[in-house]
């Protein structure tokens, strides 16, 4: 099986296409972090068009930069090459032939020059915002990106068309670069490789899921043995990241509440918080609360990796090089395997959650967790209908059973949720396992009308499936 060029991104491939296509002006941005492919998406979209320059930026002066994008513009459209090299009068001409300009790596423009979005809104609003030009503004920096293009206070603010917030490909559109295709081997590739472009693509399609992980991440040549050190060092502007490896390795080993992860990294409770803030707006960490609760009023938090390679890593690699390098091919068995079932029960809870839609289908206002007190649900979808779904995720080698259930039944009486229309809610209770079911809870599904059991044969590969009774 060859490693897929391109796939998956039709969404926002038909919204580039339809943009570039449109009769007046468009100024798009495109953003976040970096291996998700922006720059493969924007190119992908100018493939087969004429009137488009696409430039990536470097870390380079601002007249080395306004040199090479008259180089590259030029290729496209040679009047520019006998333009002053200014921006201003660069976009101005490029304006007049309706072009699509890309200009990647925004933020290393910026860095060059900090009045660039000023001069950008200046010739925007004088003479591109009359003309069919596109500009496309790419960025990874995901902090620059909101400051200086998206927020109230940029010049910029108010002229952008249209914004892609580039999300990571969903376990189902990651599909086309696993190894392994049997159901259960697709749900543990998606929770240590994710659905990263970048990362997926460094997948061996010959070898398995363990080949995989030993040879690019457990080996200390594997193109991602030190990829989160990379990325959170270069791309996030860590430079002092010691606290923060800290924290990220105590919320890959389950400590998820804010005084627990407070512990484990030796950080006061009071200061944890703005450590926390910067990874969740460089959304490395999410913070869930019970699907019930108000975000702004309630205190109850707990804390997540939302990139499965970091999970993996700050759990598997960080701080065990040298027993990695030790064990040499056989770190994945030694290291891995005996404590992987324990790895993927978070990870599966996340994989039911956002399949919920497709097993149980109706319109969600949310769908997420819910604890109180010594009650606990994987997954609660929260149905515009009244139903409150409600299910328990079980990875392990044994069956689920009537207990499971009667577990599940427990909990979801104590969840308080009024539904949208008033009243009391229906509940509909999900079952979902790895190893199946006993004969007792099958034939109970056979039963009810508002109970279903999945297995990952009926997780993966969604569209809608039917459920299992």
């Amino acid at each position: 099986m060859a490693t897929p060029h391109f796939v998956n991104r039709e969404e926002e491939l038909t919204l580039l296409e339809s943009r570039f296509g449109s009769e007046s002006a468009e100024c798009l941005v495109v953003y976040g972090r970096r291996r998700l492919g922006k720059s493969a998406l924007v190119r992908e979209a100018i493939r087969d068009r004429d009137d488009a320059v696409y430039w990536q930026a470097t870390e380079e002066t601002a007249d080395a930069q306004l040199t090479n994008f008259v180089e590259t513009a030029g290729e496209v459209y040679p009047q520019v090459t006998d333009i002053q090299r200014d921006w201003e009068a660069l976009l101005r001409t490029l304006g007049r032939e309706d072009a699509v300009v890309i200009l990647d790596e925004f933020p290393y423009l910026i860095a060059s020059d900090e009045a660039l979005p000023s001069k950008i809104q200046r010739v925007w609003d004088l003479d591109l915002e009359e003309t069919a030009m596109t500009l496309v503004l790419v960025g990874s920096s995901i902090s620059v990106m909101e400051e200086k293009v998206l927020s109230g206070g940029s010049p910029l603010y108010g002229r952008r068309t249209e914004t892609i917030d580039l999300p990571p490909l969903t376990l189902d559109e990651s599909l086309p670069f696993y190894p392994e295709t049997e159901p259960e081997a697709v749900i543990e590739t998606w929770s240590v490789f994710g659905g990263t472009p970048y990362y997926l693509r460094a997948l061996t399609p010959s070898e398995s899921l363990a080949e995989n992980v030993q040879r690019h991440i457990l080996s200390e040549h594997g193109v991602l043995h030190n990829e989160p050190e990379f990325l959170l060092r270069t791309e996030f502007g860590i430079r002092e990241p010691q606290t923060y490896y800290t924290i990220l390795r105590a919320i890959a080993r389950g400590k998820r509440a804010a005084n627990e992860i407070a512990d484990f990294a030796g950080v006061e409770s009071n200061v944890l918080g703005t450590y926390l803030a910067k990874l969740r707006r460089l959304r490395l960490v999410k913070r869930d609360i019970p699907i019930t609760a108000d975000p702004n009023a309630t205190r109850k938090s707990r804390y997540r990796l939302t990139e499965p390679l970091f999970r993996f890593w700050f759990r598997y690699v960080y701080a065990q090089e040298a027993t990695l390098t030790q064990l040499g091919d056989a770190a994945y068995e030694q290291v891995v395997a005996p404590t992987f079932s324990e790895y993927m029960g978070p990870m599966f809870e996340v994989v039911c959650q956002n399949a919920l839609p497709s097993l149980v289908s109706k319109t969600y206002r949310g769908i997420g967790y819910w604890w109180h007190k010594h009650h606990e649900l994987d997954v609660v979808g929260l149905a515009r209908d009244g139903t409150l779904v409600v299910g328990e995720c079980k990875y392990t080698t044994r069956e689920m059973t009537e207990g499971d259930l009667a577990d599940v039944e427990r909990s979801a009486a104590q969840v308080r949720w009024t539904p949208p229309a008033g009243g009391d809610p229906e509940y509909h209770y999900c079952c979902f396992s790895r190893s199946g079911f006993s004969n007792g809870l099958e034939q109970v599904a056979a039963e009810r009308e508002n109970l279903s059991l999945f297995t990952p044969a009926d997780i993966v590969g969604n569209p809608p499936v039917e459920e299992r009774k």
